[in-house]
This record gives structure tokens, C-alpha cells and sequence, in this order.
């Protein structure tokens, strides 16, 4: 295999194509269709989706729900102001890895507040990536009782936004999905932001098969790449999960010769780290550091919903592997050319 440089994996985005806030309509989004084999694509409407499946087809969703992860608050000592971002709980709910800025002035030993007391946090550790491992408690866990967490960021927590978004939404549920059930991610699989109650009842009358995964967005999904060769890039583990149930659809329709339909790119994390060989799927669960650019071969997947990704990203990089680097960097200039809107917000494709 050729060796890759991060910058085959560039690309211009005039600014004004980063969308800032999402459609009044979940589902009313353009969508690129792209045959990958043909290296032709249409442009569409995300309801025109329904016109793509075939009956027995299985979409696999990733159901996590994303936290108020972010939280600003101070320096005990000093008073300075600090922005955490959470991403990973290390233990019972009370211990979290985490980011904050600014990084230089928070070191091991530094203690946080935040909701005018309502949370205080002790820095315990710096990771090698950067990061900080934070112990957290309020009155009652001071007092001995357990710190449930997710109240108190349900509180005084926010979503945690990519930075290039500048206005937070009026309703931060539209940066979660409708069928966001397992709470645990730092961001949103965001192909599934498109997706509506109807337009999943439409799936199914068309005979579709609807299928859940889990796997809690992290560090490992939207950290930078800074290595010049990307294969020399490490992914941060996440966590996943494959049920019984969801497996035994996935192989089903895989040995009926219907196609598995992976909505987003965490959800093909989660299926290839589990397939075999032959394309059948194992089901469990545990933490993947699955890191797939251009080389590598598919076994589960054979279709991909996903927006349109920031250059030279981990989440472009997959997308190129799975369709070709240059079929993907032109569409993506048709989808520039065209006027889509971009990211997390943005339009969305259907890569077959």
C-alpha cells in the first residue's frame, strides 16, 4: 500500500458553507448520492433516501445520546476561569477524563468549581494525549452519599459544540438524535441528525430493517490527526456495544444477500470491529481504537450515510477508504460547487 500523507486528505471550504444552526425540518436536508463503483453521484433530498432502499435492507444506527459534557467554572485558588470538556468517565460516574483550557494553568492538584458550588472537581492526573483526569463530588457525596453526575450536568452543563459552530442552538435537542437512547457521548453521530420519527416509519413500510449499535463518541472521533503519514495516527479508544438481537439481524440480512446500510461512520467503527472475515458480525462490547483509512478492506458494511467532514480528519480519511480519495474529494467539490451546507449541522450523503 502507498504511503499516505495527511494532505491528500485536504480540501478548500469557503466558510460561509459551514452551517451554524440546523434546519427548522430534521429531515428536509440535501443529500449526495454516490455510487462508488460508478464514481457518479445525484443530488437529492434526505427524504428521497426512502427511494434507495430495497426491501430487506438493514440500517444500523448508533443509538448513543450525547451529555452536557461542557462545563465552565473557576480555579478554587484564584479565581481564573476554566472550560472542561468532558469525554470518558473512568470510574463510577465520579472519576472522568477530560479536556481543559487553559491547559498550561489547571496541572495535578488544581481544584475546579462549577454552578456556583454546586460541583467541585480535583485535577488527579495529566494524560499523555494532553488531557486530565478529574475526581469530582458535591455536598452529598462529601457527606458520603454517591455523586449521581448527570443531574447536575442536566444543570449547569452544556452540549458540547464543535468549535466551529458559533451559536449555540435555541434547542439543544436538535443536536441529539431521535432515537438517541444510551447516554455516554461528547458529540453526535451527526448522519443520524437527520432522521425523523416519520421518516423511520417510512424506512420500515418500505422494508427496511432498523437496526441499534452503540458506540459513545469520544476523543478518538474528532481528535486531529498530527501525524504527516496518516497511519502512524493512534485513535483513543471507545466504547461500543453489539447486541445479540442486533447481530443476529445483521447476519440475517447478510446471508439473504441484503445490503447492511451503516448510518454514520461511528456505527462502521463498531461493525468492523466486530466482523469476521466472511462479513458476520459478533455480538459484545468493549473499547475499539479501530482507525480505517485507504487500504483497508470492508467486511460488514456495503453503504454509508455520513455528512460532509472537516479536511484532513480521521472521519474523512474512512469515507475516502470506503469510496475512493478521489471519487470523495470530488464530490465534495460538486457539494462546494452546489452550495451544500457543511459538518455537523450540514447536508448529509449515501454512499452505496
Amino acid at each position: 500500500m502507498d504511503i499516505l500523507d495527511i494532505n491528500e486528505f485536504n480540501y478548500y471550504l469557503p466558510p460561509e458553507l459551514i452551517a451554524q444552526e440546523p434546519l427548522p425540518q430534521r429531515d428536509k436536508s440535501r443529500l449526495l448520492v454516490l455510487d462508488r463503483h460508478l464514481g457518479r453521484w445525484e443530488h437529492k433530498y434526505f427524504p428521497d433516501l426512502v427511494n434507495y432502499i430495497t426491501p430487506g435492507d438493514v440500517l444500523v444506527f448508533n443509538e448513543t445520546k450525547v451529555i452536557p459534557a461542557r462545563l465552565y467554572g473557576r480555579k478554587v485558588n484564584g479565581g481564573a476561569r476554566v472550560e472542561v470538556l468532558l469525554l470518558q468517565e473512568k470510574q463510577d460516574d465520579w472519576r472522568w477524563e477530560a479536556l481543559v483550557r487553559p491547559a498550561r494553568r489547571v496541572k495535578t492538584g488544581s481544584l475546579l468549581t462549577f454552578g456556583e458550588g454546586l460541583l467541585t472537581g480535583k485535577v488527579v492526573e495529566e494524560t499523555p494525549t494532553g488531557g486530565r483526569i478529574i475526581e469530582f463530588q458535591n455536598g452529598d457525596s462529601i457527606r458520603g452519599g454517591a455523586l449521581n453526575l448527570m443531574p447536575l450536568l442536566e444543570k449547569i452543563g452544556l452540549m458540547p459544540l464543535p468549535p466551529y459552530i458559533k451559536k449555540y442552538p435555541a434547542d439543544p435537542t436538535r443536536y441529539q438524535t431521535v432515537y438517541a437512547r444510551q447516554v455516554g457521548s461528547v458529540a453526535a453521530p451527526t448522519a443520524g441528525l437527520h432522521f425523523s420519527p416519520e421518516l423511520l416509519t417510512q424506512i420500515k413500510e418500505k422494508g427496511g430493517q432498523v437496526v441499534f449499535v452503540l458506540l459513545h463518541v469520544g476523543l478518538g472521533t474528532f481528535q486531529p490527526v498530527r501525524k504527516k503519514i496518516i497511519s502512524r495516527h493512534q485513535m483513543h479508544p471507545e466504547y461500543f456495544s453489539v447486541g445479540v438481537e442486533a447481530a443476529a439481524a445483521i447476519n440475517k440480512g447478510r446471508r439473504q444477500g441484503k445490503r447492511i446500510i451503516a448510518v454514520g461512520t461511528t456505527t462502521v467503527r463498531c461493525l468492523e470491529t466486530m466482523a469476521l472475515a466472511s462479513g458476520e458480525i459478533k455480538p459484545g462490547a468493549g473499547w475499539t481504537d479501530l482507525f480505517i483509512y485507504p487500504g483497508y478492506r470492508f467486511k460488514a458494511v456495503d453503504g454509508l450515510i455520513t455528512n460532509f467532514h472537516l479536511p484532513r480528519s480521521t472521519l474523512l480519511i474512512m469515507v475516502s477508504a470506503f469510496a475512493g480519495r478521489e471519487i470523495i474529494l470530488q464530490a465534495y467539490q460538486e457539494a462546494i460547487r452546489q452550495g451544500y451546507r457543511f459538518y455537523s449541522f450540514g447536508d448529509a450523503m449515501l454512499i452505496l
